[in-house]
């Protein structure tokens, strides 16, 4: 029987049993297998890992595991080039592009609202929602693990919390999206672009106490609705301002 040793780094041990956490544990197996199918049988998804490390040499997915060897297993480094030492997969998405799972509806909502293109359907399957994140080229934010784990999705996430505002913050630090942000650029119900459009256009279509009270509006290019800088805007600029001084203060 051939055995391995393994050490996963920082988030990775979330998807560890509590025992084989933050440290080095062995493995045995008896057949040929390649990194990427024995790390995911350990519970590790693939779109999580940036950098595998087998005898101190950066390895790509498809290295196949040898007897005696000692792995480290690193998670994705958006926010860090780590280009000197061999990436396992082509280019990271320095211009951040989501489509989320069916249980992230109200995450998708936040992220639109912050000015990020995110793709989202209650009605999705895990194996429509795998293939528009690979043809998309979009990072996959899901509560599944095993959808992460499909050999199509390259950029992808698990996401955490279970409260919505957490979830965001999360997924703000997991991608370093604090300078990104363009609140007020994104539909929130359908993810169509935000675009200035004349008072006077769309004057029937406005409420009178929001007639009286707002003169800059935008529309929807997709779905057409309207938007203006209403308590909702001023709502997420100040989410946005917290994210922001967290980044700031944090070690």
């Amino acid at each position: 029987m051939a055995r391995v040793q393994f050490r996963f780094y920082e988030e990775l041990n979330d998807f560890l049993p509590p025992e084989q956490r933050r440290g080095t544990t062995e493995h045995e197996f008896d057949r040929r297998t390649s990194i990427k199918d024995m790390i995911e049988a350990l519970g590790v998804p693939h779109p999580e890992i940036e950098l595998i490390v087998v005898n101190g040499d950066s390895v790509g997915f498809d290295y196949i595991v040898r007897d005696g060897d000692r792995v480290a297993v690193y998670p994705v480094f958006e926010a860090l080039d780590v280009s000197a030492a061999l990436r396992i997969r082509r280019e990271p998405l320095r211009d951040p592009r989501f489509i989320l799972d069916a249980n992230l509806g109200t995450l998708a909502r936040y992220l639109r609202l912050c000015g990020f293109d995110s793709s989202y359907r209650n009605d999705i399957d895990d194996t429509t929602l795998a293939r528009e994140a690979a043809e998309g080229g979009r990072i996959l934010l899901t509560r599944d693990r095993d959808v992460l784990k499909r050999s199509i999705v390259t950029h992808g996430y698990f996401v955490r919390p279970d409260d919505p505002q957490t979830q965001l913050a999360d997924v703000f630090r997991r991608f370093d999206l604090h300078d990104a942000a363009r609140p007020f650029t994104r539909c929130s119900a359908c993810n169509g672009e935000l675009i200035d459009v004349d008072k006077e256009r769309i004057r029937h279509r406005l409420e009178p106490l929001t007639e009286q009270h707002y003169e800059h509006f935008r529309r929807c290019t997709g779905c057409d609705r309207i938007y203006w800088r209403g308590s909702h805007i001023r709502g997420i600029e100040r989410l946005l301002e917290g994210l922001r001084s967290v980044q700031r203060h944090a070690p």
